[in-house]
């Protein structure tokens, strides 16, 4: 009987991965992505889960205050050098479509008695980024759907412009609502969702051969190795990724596209802020045919 227990007990251990399988790139990556099924993270969640209290707010999970006491840290990065804050979480809605249709429409949920609109110089050439308050259509001073941020895509060749329309997660639904009227879009009617590729078990063992030639051979546990990648959760806290994110108008043409948590979005606060950006971004060389 105690024999019998030993080996049950071996069975049973087994079944739990050891540190090193468990950190596998390939396990870390299903593991993260059955975290993110109810709240998804930003690009930076480690980081912040490692530093911050996170909380769990509009469908993301984010670092609410820091558990060690940086807040003097945080003030001297403001006042004399460069403090970053992620805020890929707020919601970016794109238009695309002939310039003038855009701003006919965006007229009516907006009003130049608040300040600057979609149709002020400096913002249309693309140059600086306005912030405006939205309203219901043709409902100003009442209704007021909240205040978002906006910048135009420089003109081009084509007649077509692009306009970005930043919010809070807690607007996007009634301020998608809206734009949808005024525009009278419609979904499309065959919503495309990307399917994990798959290969063949020959064409693993190629590659499997190819890899090991001049590496040393590693032990391979019967599900760290081969077990099928889990699949790149596609969307945002906001939105079901196996709904419609792009809807078009049949009359205009318009086009409104959810870029959600495509378009990652960093604020910069500091005197350096502007040094750091020269150092990180390096301009490419233009290239004449």
């Amino acid at each position: 009987k105690q024999a019998e227990k030993a080996v049950h007990q071996k069975k049973e251990q087994s079944k739990t991965k050891c540190r090193k399988a468990r950190r596998r790139h390939i396990n870390l990556v299903a593991e993260f992505n059955r975290r993110q099924r109810k709240n998804i993270w930003l690009e930076t969640h480690i980081w912040h889960a490692k530093r911050f209290h996170m909380v769990k707010k509009w469908g993301y999970c984010l670092g609410d205050s820091p558990t060690e006491k940086c807040y003097r840290a945080c003030y001297r990065a403001m006042t004399n050098q460069c403090l970053l804050q992620d805020l890929s979480y707020y919601c970016c809605l794109e238009l695309t479509g002939k310039e003038n249709e855009l701003l006919k429409q965006l007229a009516r949920i907006c009003s130049i008695d608040t300040g600057l609109t979609f149709e002020e110089a400096c913002c249309l050439s693309g140059r600086f980024e306005g912030s405006l308050n939205l309203y219901q259509a043709d409902h100003y001073p009442e209704d007021m759907l909240g205040p978002v941020t906006f910048i135009w895509k420089p003109r081009g060749d084509s007649e077509n412009r692009q306009l970005w329309i930043w919010m809070h997660p807690a607007l996007k639904q009634d301020i998608l609502r809206e734009l949808k009227a005024i525009f009278q879009c419609t979904e499309p009617e065959d919503i495309h969702i990307p399917e994990p590729v798959t290969t063949s078990v020959q064409e693993e063992e190629q590659i499997d051969v190819v890899l090991s030639l001049g590496k040393k051979r590693k032990k391979k546990d019967k599900e760290g190795e081969r077990a099928v990648p889990v699949k790149k959760i596609i969307g945002d806290g906001t939105r079901d990724p196996f709904q419609s994110y792009s809807w078009i108008s049949q009359t205009t043409g318009i086009v409104i596209s959810d870029r959600t948590m495509e378009i990652l979005r960093y604020r910069l606060i500091g005197p350096l802020s502007h040094s750091v950006l020269t150092e990180t971004l390096k301009a490419a060389s233009l290239q004449t045919v």
